[in-house]
C-alpha cells in the first residue's frame, strides 16, 4: 500500500483518549544515499513492520545541552577568504533557525593544529602575572566569526574553550608539542583561564565554560599538546583552576575534565570522581570519538554516567580525520571508503577498530548511540575546511561538513552537514531524552521531548534494504518506512 500523504497516515493511526484532544501533526525529514538532503518526505511504502520502536514518553533520561561544532582559526580564515554571499550563506546555514540552529559551540585557546601558525596569548617568557596577556591573534578571524554567528543565532549558543597547550616557556620541554606544564606555573595557567574570560567577554562573547586540556594523552607528539595524568589534572583543577575562577567571581563557569577518546573514560572517571574533594570543581567529562570508526563504546558511556550521575557527559570533538575532502560527490560520503588515523598507524592488535567506513554512517550512528547512553551534547570539529582539508600548519588534513574553494569562491555542503542538522535543528537545548527500545538491530533510533512539547524521533537505517517500522507509544502507533542507507527525523508537534 502506498500512502500519498503522511498526514492521512497520522490521522488514521493515532488513537486519542479524549475527543477534545487535538491531533498532533507530523513531518518527516530524510537524508539518504538516494539523494535526499534533509528533505521533507510524505510517501511511504508500508507493509508488515519488521522493526518496532517503543517510546516511553513519561520516562526521561538526560537533558540535552545542545549540538554544534568548533570555531577554529582555519574555518575563520577561510570565511574571510570567501565572498560576502558565501560567507553569509554558511553562517546562516549553521546558526539561523532555518539552518542547523547550532546551540553548543567550542573554540581553542592559543593555537591548535587547525591554526595557521603556533601562537599564544601569553608570549612573554616569565610573565607569571600575565601582564602581557592578549587575544590580539583572534581579532582578524575568530572573534568576527563568533560575533557574526551570535548576531545570526536568535536563540544564542553556549561557547566553551579548550587549550591545546600553554606557551612553551611554561612547560618542561619548552616546546609547543608534548611535555607537561611545570608545577610552578600552575597558578599562572589557572589565571590564564580567568584572563581569557575577561578578554572574550569584553568583546561581547560570553564563555560558558572550558575543557581543561584537549587530549591530555597527547597526539603522538604531532601538533600542539600538553600532557596530564588523571591525578595531575585533578591536582590542577582542585587546587588551582577551580579556586582561581571561584575567587575571581567566575565559579559559575563549567569545567569539564579529560577531553579525549572514550577508551580512557574508566581510568579518568575513577580519579576525577573518586571523592567529593576531587570532583568538586568538575562539572563533567568531555570525550572524543577517534578510538574507533565502528564502535561508540556504550559500556564506557554508561560507566561515566554511573560513576557520576549528576555530572555532564559531552562529546566535544569528532570529524572524518586523515582524509582529503571529496568535492561535490555526495555518493562518496555513503560509501565505506574513508580511512582514519588508526587504519594506518594503530597497533596491529587494535586495527580491527578502524576498518574503512562510510562517513555519513559514522556520524548518524555515533550521535544516536551517544543520545541513548547519557551524552548531553555532541560537538563536531571544524565547520569549514578547504579542498585540501585545511588550512592546518601540521598538514593534518580532515573533512568538515562544509568545504570551501576559496580560489573560485565556491562552497559545498556535504551530506555530513545535513546529518548534523537532523539533530541540531530539531532536538533543542532542554529537551529530555526519552527511554526507548528497539526490537532488533536492523535500525537505530533515539527520541527526545522538546520543551515546547514536540516529540522528535531519529531513525537510522545503515543496511542495504528499505525497512518498514512501527513507532509505538502507549495507545499510539505510527507505521512508516525508511530507504536503505538513510536517516529520518520524525517531528510530532502536538498543537500545530
Amino acid at each position: 500500500m502506498k500512502l500519498k500523504n503522511a498526514m492521512i497516515l497520522l490521522t488514521c493511526i493515532f488513537l486519542l483518549s479524549a475527543c477534545n484532544q487535538e491531533t498532533p501533526t507530523m513531518k518527516v525529514f530524510e537524508t539518504s544515499r538516494e539523494g535526499n538532503l534533509l528533505t521533507e518526505v510524505s510517501d511511504f511504502e508500508t507493509s508488515e513492520p519488521t522493526t518496532i520502536i517503543s517510546i516511553d514518553r513519561h520516562t526521561s533520561k538526560q537533558t540535552l545541552v545542545g549540538f554544534g561544532a568548533a570555531f577554529t582559526e582555519a574555518s575563520a580564515y577561510l570565511m574571510n577568504e570567501l565572498g560576502t554571499e558565501n560567507r553569509k550563506e554558511i553562517i546562516e546555514a549553521y546558526f539561523s533557525e532555518q539552518g542547523s540552529n547550532y546551540s553548543l559551540m567550542r573554540t581553542h585557546m592559543n593555537s591548535c593544529d587547525f591554526s595557521l601558525t603556533n601562537y599564544s596569548y601569553s608570549p612573554v617568557e616569565g610573565d607569571t602575572e600575565l601582564e602581557h596577556f592578549s587575544v590580539e591573534e583572534d581579532r582578524d578571524d575568530l572573534i568576527p566569526f563568533i560575533k557574526e554567528a551570535q548576531e545570526t543565532s536568535s536563540g544564542g549558543f553556549k561557547l566553551f574553550a579548550s587549550p591545546w597547550t600553554a606557551a612553551p616557556w611554561m612547560k618542561d620541554n619548552n616546546s609547543w608539542v608534548g611535555g607537561k606544564l611545570l608545577p610552578k606555573y600552575y597558578p599562572t595557567w589557572a589565571k590564564f583561564f580567568s584572563k581569557y574570560i575577561d578578554a572574550y567577554e569584553s568583546e561581547g562573547i560570553p564563555i560558558w565554560g572550558f575543557t581543561v586540556e584537549n587530549e591530555p594523552h597527547g597526539n603522538g607528539n604531532s601538533w600542539e599538546s600538553m600532557l596530564y595524568s588523571p591525578d595531575e589534572m585533578v591536582d590542577f583543577v582542585k587546587n588551582h583552576l577551580g579556586p582561581t575562577l571561584e575567587k575571581d567571581g567566575k565559579g559559575d563557569k563549567i569545567i569539564m575534565g579529560y577531553d579525549q577518546n572514550r577508551e580512557g573514560i574508566k581510568e579518568w572517571a575513577d580519579v576525577m570522581y573518586a571523592n567529593e574533594e576531587n570532583s568538586r570543581y568538575f562539572d563533567g567529562m568531555a570525550i572524543h570519538w577517534y578510538e574507533s570508526t565502528v564502535s561508540y563504546f556504550p559500556e564506557m558511556l554508561e560507566y561515566a554516567h554511573e560513576k557520576a550521575p549528576g555530572k555532564l557527559l559531552i562529546e566535544t570533538e569528532g570529524c572524518i580525520d586523515n582524509q582529503v575532502p571529496v568535492w561535490r560527490d555526495d555518493e562518496w560520503y555513503w560509501k565505506k571508503e574513508a580511512t582514519d588515523w588508526g587504519y594506518y598507524w594503530r597497533q596491529d592488535d587494535q586495527k580491527y577498530l578502524h576498518p574503512k567506513y562510510a562517513p555519513a554512517h559514522r556520524y548518524a550512528r555515533d550521535i544516536i548511540g551517544c543520545l541513548n547512553h547519557w551524552v548531553e551534547g555532541w560537538v563536531d570539529w571544524n565547520m569549514v575546511l578547504d579542498r585540501q582539508g585545511g588550512p592546518n600548519w601540521f598538514k593534518n588534513w580532515c573533512i568538515a561538513p562544509v568545504i570551501a574553494d576559496t580560489e573560485n569562491d565556491e562552497i559545498y555542503f556535504t551530506p555530513l552537514y545535513y546529518i548534523m542538522s537532523h539533530f541540531s535543528k530539531f532536538m533543542r537545548p532542554g529537551a529530555e531524552v526519552l527511554v526507548s527500545t528497539i526490537s532488533n538491530d536492523d535500525l537505530m533510533s533515539a527520541a527526545v521531548l522538546n520543551v515546547d512539547g514536540s516529540l522528535i524521533i531519529a531513525v537510522f537505517n545503515e543496511g542495504e534494504q528499505p525497512i518498514t517500522y512501527s513507532v509505538e507509544m502507549e495507545d499510539q502507533n505510527l507505521s512508516l518506512s525508511i530507504p536503505a542507507q538513510a536517516l529520518q527525523t520524525i517531528v510530532l508537534n502536538p498543537n500545530e
